[in-house]
């Protein structure tokens, strides 16, 4: 499950790379430039969900021992 979580990070970190570099700087929220902000928004979303599960599973083999 931990290696899982780790690759699904790693995509979205690829996800919100790749939004950038489709991203106008001059006109953000025209045409395809939107579209990539919104990507790179549930991009970093899933990545600090992903964290919090993360330190979620810490917590629970903690408390286990």
């Amino acid at each position: 499950m931990k290696i899982f979580i780790y690759i699904l990070i790693a995509s979205a970190v690829g996800l919100v790379v790749f939004n950038i570099t489709k991203l106008n700087f001059n006109h953000l929220l025209e045409g395809d430039s939107s579209i990539a902000a919104i990507s790179i928004l549930a991009g970093l979303c899933a990545i600090l969900a992903l964290g919090i599960l993360l330190i979620s599973k810490r917590i629970a083999s903690k408390v286990k021992k």
